[in-house]
């Protein structure tokens, strides 16, 4: 809000409302700020290319219980890519405990150790059990009441493949300050995930209100850390953009401002590979305008 001395209180008054009315633009330095776009952009793309990023997904197996094989042979239970071991071992599942078995003369290791027998963690404890192979990589997942392999091709053809990600032309209107009325206690929200069976549950603290292209528009947010994560759809959706919508990441400014920036909404995990488990937009936040801002589809082999 601009500051005014003295012109009397019908001057004060006036600017008031002005600033109420029509608050000035959020990004005053539109040249750092586009500057500060493009290096997100950019780590973005390192991130999915590195070796862990989600362009390095080669699997998503799910265990049977008891025994299950893995390995390239097409006898195997679970069959890896391949330039993995033909016969590989066994993982064995029982209740919620997965035992790992290698085969004689195979080599699995677990940091910097060789592994025959040990039960692994799984990805909802505390240092679960990474594995490598090779250039193969891989962990156990817990979906619900599912266990499975998550694995990861270090070398995989799709990490050169993939040298940009498209995006429209960064705008600055497309930044805008949000307010959270926040609801008596916060409320619990389930969504679907392409996982037939598995939802996830978050927590919402509230609506953020604001107002863009001139639409009044509302969003649920989810907490995350002091921030919150933002599942949304909108009339770009499955069009120019993922069709089961982008992710955003949303919180309070040095000044306690909350602002949404649509040039950051950008494409689930789910777009890169099919061996994601992403949330699906909720109603609430299928937005009746378009979002043209932030990451389009990525077409990926």
């Amino acid at each position: 809000m601009r500051r005014v001395f003295s012109f009397g209180p019908y001057v004060l008054i006036a600017v008031l409302v002005s600033a109420c009315q029509s608050p000035g633009p959020v990004i005053l330095d539109e040249a750092a700020y586009v500057k500060s776009i493009e290096e997100w952009q950019q780590q973005r793309l390192e991130r999915l290319k590195d070796k862990d990023g989600w362009l390095s997904l080669a699997g998503l197996f799910w265990l049977e219980p008891g025994e299950n094989t893995f390995g390239s042979d097409s006898s195997n239970t679970i069959l890896f890519p391949e330039k993995a071991d033909a016969f590989g071992g066994t993982l064995w599942l029982e209740d919620s405990t997965v035992t790992l078995t290698v085969a004689d003369g195979i080599k699995i290791s677990t940091g910097d150790s060789l592994v025959t027998q040990m039960v692994l963690k799984n990805d909802h404890e505390e240092q679960p059990t990474r594995l490598q192979q090779g250039d193969l990589a891989w962990y156990i997942v817990k979906r619900g009441e599912q266990y499975g392999i998550r694995l990861r091709d270090h070398k995989h053809p799709r990490i050169e493949q993939l040298d940009h990600i498209p995006s429209y032309p960064i705008q600055t209107s497309y930044v805008v300050e949000a307010t959270l009325e926040p609801f008596d206690k916060p409320h619990t929200m389930t969504v679907a995930t392409p996982l037939e069976g598995y939802t996830e549950t978050y927590e919402v603290p509230g609506i953020l209100k604001f107002k863009l292209r001139g639409k009044n528009l509302e969003l649920y947010p989810f907490a995350s850390g002091q921030g919150y994560f933002l599942v949304i759809a909108d009339e770009t959706t499955a069009i120019e953009t993922y069709g089961a919508g982008r992710f955003m990441y949303a919180g309070p400014d040095s000044t306690g401002r909350i602002l949404l920036d649509f040039n950051k909404a950008y494409n689930p995990p789910c777009a890169f590979s099919p061996y994601a488990t992403c949330p699906m937009p909720p109603r609430e936040n299928i937005l009746d305008v378009a979002i043209e801002a932030g990451e389009k589809t990525v077409h990926m082999e």
